[in-house]
């Protein structure tokens, strides 16, 4: 084998490794659904321990006032005062920040 048809074939595997990467972030734009979990029990353990959490793996649709976004819903148990208090959250799917928390 000849270094040039070695340095062409490793271009062309760099180059199509590259599209992929740009054809799969156009496809799915979201934040993968774990990590934005991971992050959001970060912000819960920074006020103390949590007990459990969960999230939905398909993004659904957010509408408030006149705003419609894709979000991930999913929720946050933990102690508090010796009860257990339950929080649902709904997290915008492409910057993972929380749009609207609730206390159950």
């Amino acid at each position: 084998m000849k270094l040039r048809d070695f340095l062409i074939g490793v271009a062309t595997g760099v180059a199509a490794a590259y599209v992929l990467k740009e054809a799969s972030t156009r496809v799915n734009p979201n934040r993968n659904p774990n990590s934005v979990l991971e992050d959001i029990k970060n912000q819960f353990k920074q006020e103390g321990p949590i007990d459990g959490s969960w999230i939905y793996m398909q993004p659904e649709t957010f509408k408030k006032e006149n705003i419609s976004i894709p979000v991930y819903k999913g929720g946050i148990s933990r102690v508090e005062d010796g009860e257990q208090v339950n929080f649902e959250f709904a997290a915008d799917a492409k910057s993972g920040a929380i749009v609207d928390l609730v206390r159950v």
